[in-house]
């Protein structure tokens, strides 16, 4: 039985009029769906940052799912594993196994003692205007990397779809998304924004599990075949069938797939847009029952990605990928294609635009969020500003981050996305993580640990990255013909998280105690038990 549409000589994309148009539809119905949602005014920061708290924990599970399930799962991921076989799929265990070592390790407590950012969590027992200006800086700087996946992967996936092969072109698209973007947060808020994240979720995994069923109609269950023939698309190189084909072979790439495994384990635990997840709901119990929704969702979607990647190698085959606008995030795109025709493909692409905007929302609302709440109402203002005041604060911030992405995106449209969002991942493991494990759950922790800790995680990352191949110096580096790479290393993270945890350490023996006995029993008592969660705290 053949299902396949597409020769595999041509990296076409069936009509680009069918594909616009179908972009558009979906563009105006969520954005119709977000303007619904915002007819409340939505004047206090609950209701922008948070929803007001008002979503179940069936809604929120599926939010999770759309928040976390981003370009890089989708295009990313099909598209590394269609190269580099297993190395690929390590990005899906990866961002799996992360996921579970944030919920044991720090979603409850963190929803437990916070309000509507990480920062809140950081500051709880420790000297407010420091702690808020570090974590702010932090957010914001693992926001941008991440912010700069989603655009690369909108612009990859558009451009594929119009075959537009110019960077003009491609740099067009990115600047449209990002505009788009700022849109749905102007509007939407959190409210707006999650539930176009719920019905991306549904629609993604609903796709992702379609294609399955298609792949394995086409080779009548037989998985094997599969391979075999993604085998034989890579003119018979079995190393796609085994580890190491991307990182086994030298020493150095070997050193890269460890600090690219501990950044994916430790990340998601500080990423601050899918930890302020956890705030969109009334009660610990309804957080529980989204996590359990996230659960399921997220790792059936990345199961999946093992077949859609493999079929993707077999059908589309490894240099058609490469000759397409994008590269390697065009593989998911064009595997729909091949299985069922232009049709399935704009329906298949427009999903995972949606999942483009739903996240790139999402971060949007965070990094605004970190500003208007840490910096300009408890920093700048003294925690006497009015809610009215951080709303119109945080509107203007969404607006500048738009613009930042915008340019930032247009330089790494090049880039595998899920490789884009792996360095988002050790920013945050090296910053934010130790940070938030030591104001959880040690003692002594002390307000100059928590600055040390966030700040030398945040600049050795920043810095290790800014020289590494990713950069500069590479054939796939965001800056072609420049070259300034010192550290050999394409992700830093092997570096740059003992950093921050031995910063935090070095610092709390060097700084003066906080003295705040009080506020720590408050946290240890509210982060375990989640009394006294709607207490507003000043100190």
């Amino acid at each position: 039985m053949n299902l396949h549409f597409l020769a595999a000589e041509t990296p076409s994309a069936g009509n680009p009029i069918l594909n616009i148009s179908v972009f558009i539809a979906f563009i105006v119905v969520t954005m119709t769906i977000v303007t619904m949602a915002a007819k409340k005014p939505q004047k206090s920061a609950g209701d922008f940052y948070t929803g007001g708290a008002s979503f179940s924990g069936t809604q929120n599970g599926l939010a999770i799912a759309g928040d976390y399930l981003s370009a890089a799962s989708f295009l990313g991921i099909v598209g590394a594993i269609a190269l580099t076989g297993y190395d690929g799929f390590l990005y899906s265990i990866g961002f799996f196994v992360a996921w579970l070592l944030a919920l044991l390790l720090v979603a409850e407590p963190l929803r437990n003692t916070g309000k509507f950012t990480m920062a809140d969590v950081l500051s709880f027992r420790l000297r407010q205007r420091p702690v808020r200006v570090a974590a702010a800086f932090s957010t914001l700087g693992v926001t941008l990397f991440y912010l700069i996946a989603q655009m690369a992967g909108a612009g990859a996936l558009v451009s594929v779809l119009l075959d537009i092969h110019e960077k003009a072109g491609q740099a067009l698209v990115v600047a449209i998304v990002g505009v788009v973007m700022i849109a749905y947060v102007l509007i939407g808020g959190m409210k707006g924004t999650t539930i176009v994240q719920m019905i991306k979720a549904v629609l993604l995994c609903g796709g992702v599990v379609i294609m399955t069923v298609i792949i394995f109609i086409s080779v009548k269950g037989n998985f094997s075949q599969l391979l075999q023939e993604a085998v034989d698309s890579h003119g018979g190189n079995t190393a796609i069938l085994e580890p190491g084909l991307k990182y086994g072979v030298d020493a150095v790439q070997r050193l890269d797939f460890i600090s690219l495994g501990l950044s994916l384990a430790l990340g998601v635990a500080g990423l601050p847009h899918v930890l302020m997840r956890f705030y969109t709901v009334p009660t610990a119990r309804e957080a529980r029952k989204s996590v359990t929704w996230a659960i399921v969702l997220i790792g059936g979607f990345y199961l999946l990605t093992l077949f859609l990647g493999y079929a993707a190698a077999a059908w589309v085959g490894p240099e058609t990928i490469k000759a397409s606008p994008g590269g390697a995030n065009a593989a998911a795109p064009l595997l729909a294609l091949e299985l069922a025709g232009p049709i399935f493909m704009a329906l298949i692409s427009a999903v995972a635009f949606a999942t483009v905007l739903a996240v790139v929302a999402g971060l949007a609302i965070t990094a605004s969020a970190s500003v208007a709440h840490d910096l300009y109402h408890s920093v700048i203002r003294n925690g006497e500003s009015t809610e009215e005041e951080q709303v119109r604060v945080s509107r203007m911030t969404v607006v500048v981050i738009g613009i930042v992405a915008i340019v930032l995106g247009i330089l790494a449209m090049e880039q595998n996305v899920a490789f884009l969002v792996s360095l988002a991942f050790c920013v945050a493991a090296s910053a934010n993580v130790p940070t938030i494990l030591f104001s959880l759950y040690w003692k002594k922790f002390n307000t100059t640990g928590a600055v040390a800790s966030l700040s030398v995680g945040l600049v050795s990352a920043l810095l290790l990255i800014f020289f590494s191949p990713a950069v500069s110096g590479s054939e796939t580096a965001m800056v072609s013909g420049a070259d300034w790479a010192w550290f050999p290393l394409t992700n830093p993270g092997l570096v740059s998280i003992p950093l921050g945890f031995l910063a935090g350490i070095v610092g709390t023996f060097i700084g003066k105690p906080d003295n705040l006995d009080e506020l720590q029993a408050e946290m240890e008592v509210r982060s375990l038990t989640g009394v006294g969660v709607e207490a507003p705290v000043d100190h």
